[in-house]
């Protein structure tokens, strides 16, 4: 039997309006009149999903959920190559979190982050801690330079046939091939040919598939198969990590003391070779607050039972807060 809740429908949506030319697409589930919680969604870049709803009581919870700058139903898409992300960095997401909550009128939230979400919580909450009433994380990043480095390279070795494949899209003796494939990927995502485009796109998903394959053989993200999809994601991760995501190295776990007096309960898989555990276990030394659950079974995915599950038990233990 699944532990997540029942499907759900929006009882209201809309675009936010950020005053610089990006429309924001947000919605909102379940109980109005109850604890307001904000769902981050991963990549940067891969948009919130109908399954991201299922994680809440909706008899409980005041459910919002929101497409980050340039991705899912927000405006302008990163898919056309004339859409400019110089005003799509963390502090922009940061910013458009408190003015969406100005504007739906609620004074605290709940905030549930996975993967990248887990980043975007941390910079919200170390930026504005007194809107945030408790926080819930699933394959816990923080998005420093170690941890993008274990992705782009460090993974090598693990997967040998497709690091193989990652680099032949860079040209042979290329410095970008050997030093900074993010910065590789980041320029041919940019490039004028649609056709280069959509085959550094493809070429960039197939790389991150090879961990994802390994902890859940039953198959990739259904959106995967749109191209659409591919380059919006690449795009925005690819602008994302060149640029270090607009964050001090270190500098989410080196601010952790101003999360002081927000309980958290962070969720790692033991198998999560895209977020390796030391991330989680750090902040959570960091961070006296916060409690990390180690679930023995899961990796990263969040389709995992095990850890599927142990979102909803989480998030359940802060309905009345």
């Amino acid at each position: 039997m699944s532990a997540l809740y029942p499907e759900i429908e929006p009882y209201d949506h809309g675009l936010l309006d950020t005053g610089d030319g990006n429309l924001i697409y947000w919605e909102a589930c379940g109980n109005l009149a109850g604890r307001p919680v904000l769902v981050l969604h991963g990549g940067p870049g891969s948009g919130c999903s109908t399954t991201a709803r299922r994680y809440f009581d909706p008899d409980a919870y005041r459910i919002i959920l929101f497409d980050q700058r340039n991705c899912g139903r927000s405006l302008p898409s990163a898919a056309d190559p004339e859409t400019d992300l110089s005003l799509n960095t963390t502090w922009h997401l940061v910013a458009d979190m408190e003015r969406l909550r100005a504007c739906l009128g609620i004074h605290t939230w709940l905030l549930f982050g996975n993967s990248w979400g887990s980043t975007l919580a941390l910079a919200y909450a170390e930026t504005h801690p007194e809107r945030v009433a408790a926080i819930v994380l699933s394959g816990v990043t923080t998005t420093r330079r170690s941890e993008i480095n274990w992705l782009y390279r460090g993974m090598a070795p693990l997967f040998p046939e497709e690091w193989h494949r990652f680099r032949q899209a860079v040209s042979p003796g290329s410095q970008e091939r050997d030093e900074d494939m993010v910065a590789a990927y980041h320029r041919l995502l940019n490039d004028p040919d649609p056709e280069t485009r959509l085959k550094a796109a493809r070429g960039w998903h197939d790389w991150e598939a090879a961990s994802i394959l390994l902890a859940d053989p039953q198959g990739l993200p259904r959106r995967w198969a749109d191209p659409a999809y591919l380059l919006t994601r690449a795009r925005i991760i690819t602008h994302y990590f060149s640029n270090g995501a607009w964050l001090e190295d270190a500098q989410l776990l080196k601010n952790a003391a101003r999360l002081t007096g927000i309980p958290g309960i962070l969720l790692q898989g033991r198998f999560d070779i895209e977020a390796p555990l030391v991330t989680a276990w750090e902040l959570a030394r960091a961070w006296p607050q916060s409690e990390l659950n180690i679930l023995a079974h899961a990796a990263h995915s969040t389709a995992n039972p095990d850890m599927s599950a142990a979102i909803v038990a989480a998030i359940d233990r802060f309905r009345d807060i």
